[in-house]
């Protein structure tokens, strides 16, 4: 016979040091299991210091440097859910007296499976990554896409306030050149002004997101920034950070835009931006898992522009709550500008009338998909504990 979901515990691994779309879903993961009727458990990088809040939701914080030292606390049969990468070490340590299982937070397409062939099961975070997990030979998966949730006060209150520019790098620690420039980081900042964010006239785009190889912003931009600049009422406004060659490598593609195009760095607060934009823009699709800024900017009001393709086809109605366009590298941005311009030219849209699609990126919607999964963990845990 197996188990109520509240008689177990869920021990849930992030072992990273920087907080990114993964740590967001973490946490709300975390707070949703709990709300179950789990003891939820968090295993968190000791220098991290956002997962903070939880522990007043009900979620055991534990601060852990490497994965090992996790299992040493561990009854035998114990429920792990890993929310970002571990080590091959701990999966085969793990699935042999525990019900190994974890979130797939990229989609496999061109990927190896790596430890997650080993897990006992394999969530994913869209019908996307679920598509991808088989061929790459993750051989169980659990079959319902949990999706993700608009979380946007993250803990925190009323809206933080006015948003000023701040430098558009993470570091690397790893790296030498990085740890030097984090350094100097500070004193470079201390000579330049906090500017404030000012919405300019004309038509805003913005991005919202992390800067990284996964987005391919800087692909993206290559050809559509050429076409932008065309249109000298379009203005790009991007808050967030990324690696110093991930951000280099985007603004040399913006450069057509000739100051057109501004960085704000991180913003601890994502609803004082999404009023100030016309529309989001995504990144490309392939390597992207969900959007949690898409689903973020369709809650505040914003309707998005997004490339007509898995994942961005389950989070984005076109003509309701935004525009999907062509693949810009199959017709040289093409479509985007035929849509952009019927964009400009039509009503604008208010994603907020489409509730029924907002339901399902609701909390309600995804405690009730991770009240689900839990019953079914506890189902699972019994020849396991």
């Amino acid at each position: 016979m197996s188990q109520p979901a509240s008689s177990i515990t869920c021990h849930v691994v992030n072992l990273q040091p920087a907080l990114g779309g993964a740590e967001v879903f973490t946490m709300f993961f975390a707070r949703a299991v709990r709300g179950a009727g789990c003891r939820a458990v968090l295993y968190v990088h000791p220098a991290a210091g956002f997962w903070n809040h939880l522990a007043a939701e009900g979620v055991e914080i534990v601060r852990m440097a490497r994965d090992m030292e996790i299992l040493a606390r561990l009854d035998a049969g114990s429920w792990i859910v890993t929310h970002a990468p571990v080590s091959a070490g701990f999966a085969d340590a793990a699935r042999v007296r525990h019900w190994l299982t974890g979130f797939c937070h990229m989609p496999l397409a061109g990927r190896t499976a790596g430890v997650l062939a080993r897990y006992h099961l394999v969530y994913a975070v869209s019908a996307y990554v679920l598509s991808t997990l088989a061929p790459a030979g993750v051989p169980n998966a659990y079959p319902e896409p949990v999706y993700g949730m608009a979380e946007l006060e993250r803990g925190r209150g009323p809206v933080h306030g006015a948003i000023h520019r701040r430098p558009p790098y993470s570091w690397d620690k790893r790296k030498l050149r990085d740890r030097l420039m984090a350094l100097a980081a500070p004193l470079a900042a201390a000579f330049v002004p906090a500017t404030p964010f000012t919405r300019r006239p004309g038509v805003t785009l913005g991005v919202v997101s992390n800067i990284g190889p996964i987005k391919q912003f800087d692909v993206l931009f290559g050809v559509l920034a050429p076409l932008l600049a065309r249109i000298p009422q379009i203005h790009l406004e991007l808050f967030g950070t990324g690696g110093y060659r991930s951000v280099r490598d985007l603004e040399s593609v913006l450069a057509p835009l000739q100051g057109r195009a501004r960085f704000w760095g991180h913003q601890q607060d994502p609803r004082a931006i999404y009023p100030q934009l016309d529309f989001l823009m995504s990144g490309l699709p392939e390597k992207e898992a969900l959007g949690l800024n898409i689903i973020e900017a369709q809650a505040s009001g914003t309707p998005v522009l997004a490339v007509d393709a898995p994942p961005f086809t389950e989070t984005v109605l076109h003509g309701k709550t935004g525009y999907l366009y062509p693949d810009p590298r199959t017709d040289g941005g093409a479509g985007f500008v035929r849509v952009l311009e019927h964009a400009l030219a039509a009503p604008r849209l208010n994603p907020l009338t489409q509730a029924a699609h907002l339901e399902k990126f609701s909390r309600a919607a995804f405690d009730a998909r991770v009240a689900r999964l839990a019953a079914h963990a506890a189902g699972e845990m019994h020849p396991h504990g």
